[in-house]
């Protein structure tokens, strides 16, 4: 029997009575050693980052050939033994604009997407290897924008301390005007290469940023031509107000971790409104989800592989375990802490019925995640382990564990239902597990007339429906005095 409710009908006017919505967008975010905290252990999953740059391309040639709009890398500016028990794809990864810099020449139709941290960027550094990056692939580089959790990056960048939220977001959001003024140094024309009249550029229409940020002041121009795409595509996730701000007000793509179906759809009409209330079309943003997919050929396949992962994870039966950087909160006393009923019980012992029904509300919530991940209940064949309920509670992401209808009725109904654009998915470890989403998951999908069928466009943008913007300076005639000045003469 479906977990998630089975929609038959695809979204155009036939089943809504409005226009048919564009086709959902697909993502994979790519972790090399899985994104499930034990992912890596699984028998066959790739573990060895000596070897990341065979998978990376791998998987992004096995992303292209499905059709995924993009592959997407994030980043973490600090190490330690403790990301080897709370997120060892973080612990020793390839830093991803050389990833994707890589992969421009390896790939041909596929986004692109690296993360940047405009806490510790310098803005013309980044807006020439973006500008570089997006020509030589041909208009598909997107940046994800972030401004930084992790305290240890201030010493690795010569910082005392990291910054407070204010202090990071005002960075940010000169940040990225600063870039897209440098990205709109060169005008349309100002480039013109004449050999007859030995005329190489138009001055008047190669222009200065002259931006007097505090925190990224720069003046320009680019020495690199205007991106393919006029602007690189941004994205950015968040849940601060300053954050949301960031997002209405210059972001193309939010990525959003909604807690429910039930919750999905407020948050993205609040999104939305949001956006439209900075005067921009609630359109203009595409709204992402994170997802997990477990896949097996039978819903009773996926729970085993979804068991195994669980049974995987390294937990401690006391309070502390003793190991270099592992983590405080993986053993029965803090899950006691969440639920109040969990003291003094062996972590691999079954929960009871009795012991269920003294659960508080967060308990409750956490034993309907193991119902709906495993198919595991207190009391029945498939009892459910105090070990279940603690990792249940460890792992943040929206976990889906189901064969590969399943997985697209769940995607469907939040497609449908909880108004998001589309879903950046995860995989739980490189193996098996990303190709049946590739190969199983995504047939269904265009199947159902959900996905499309093939790349509809060249760039990016193309792919997300995003219009190129104009140029600044031609369109309002901010600082339009030629750049000529400041040019150096050429050695």
């Amino acid at each position: 029997m479906s977990t998630f409710p089975l929609h038959k009908n695809s979204p155009d006017s036939s089943s809504t009575g409005g226009p048919k919505r564009p086709p959902i967008i697909l993502g994979a975010m790519f972790r090399a050693v899985g994104a499930y905290p034990s992912g890596w252990r699984y028998p066959g999953a790739h573990h060895d980052p000596h070897t990341d740059p065979d998978v990376i391309k791998a998987t992004a040639l096995e992303a292209e050939r499905a059709g995924l709009d993009y592959i997407f890398f994030g980043d973490w500016l600090a190490t330690g033994a403790d990301l080897e028990f709370r997120d060892p794809y973080l612990a020793a990864r390839i830093e991803p604009l050389s990833a994707v810099a890589f992969l421009s020449g390896v790939t041909s139709r596929i986004g692109l997407i690296a993360t940047v941290n405009a806490t510790y960027s310098d803005v013309y550094t980044l807006a020439r290897i973006s500008a570089s990056v997006d020509r030589l692939s041909g208009g598909r580089l997107g940046l994800n924008i972030v401004t930084g959790a992790e305290p240890r990056a201030a010493a690795n960048h010569g910082r005392d301390a990291h910054w407070d939220n204010e202090q990071r977001y005002d960075s940010a959001t000169e940040l990225v005007d600063a870039l897209r003024l440098l990205w709109d140094s060169w005008g349309e024309g100002a480039l013109v290469a004449n050999q007859e009249r030995g005329v190489y550029i138009d001055p008047t229409k190669l222009h200065r940023a002259d931006f007097p940020g505090v925190h990224h002041p720069v003046a320009g121009p680019l020495n690199v031509l205007r991106p393919v795409q006029g602007h690189v595509p941004l994205v950015h996730a968040g849940t601060s107000e300053r954050s949301r701000q960031l997002v209405h007000t210059r972001a193309d793509l939010a990525l959003v971790a909604l807690p429910s179906l039930a919750a999905a759809k407020e948050a993205t009409d609040n999104l939305r409104r949001g956006v439209a209330g900075t005067g921009r079309n609630p359109g203009a943003v595409k709204i992402i989800t994170p997802v997990l997919p477990i896949i097996g050929s039978t819903l009773e396949e996926a729970w085993e592989i979804h068991d195994t992962l669980v049974s995987l994870v390294p937990v401690s039966p006391g309070q502390h375990d003793g190991r270099e950087g592992f983590p405080t909160g993986r053993s029965i006393a803090v899950l006691d802490e969440v639920i109040g009923t969990a003291a003094g019980h062996d972590l691999e012992a079954d929960v009871s019925a009795a012991d269920a029904a003294a659960f508080n509300a967060r308990g409750v919530h956490l034993l309907d995640l193991v119902k709906h991940r495993s198919g595991r209940v207190p009391g029945s064949k498939r009892p459910v382990r105090w070990r279940d309920v603690l990792v249940n509670h460890l792992v943040p992401y929206s976990v889906v564990v189901g064969t590969p209808q399943l997985i697209a009725d769940y995607l469907q109904s939040w497609y449908q239902d909880g108004g998001v654009d589309g879903f950046n998915v995860l995989t739980p470890y490189l193996g098996d597990q990303f190709e049946r989403f590739t190969r199983e998951v995504v047939p269904e999908l265009k199947s159902r007339g959900l996905f499309r069928g093939n790349y509809d466009g060249v760039t990016l943008r193309d792919q997300l429906g995003l219009a190129v913007p104009e140029n600044q300076f031609q369109q309002s005639g901010i600082n339009d005095a030629p750049a000529t000045d400041s040019l150096p003469v050429a050695r």
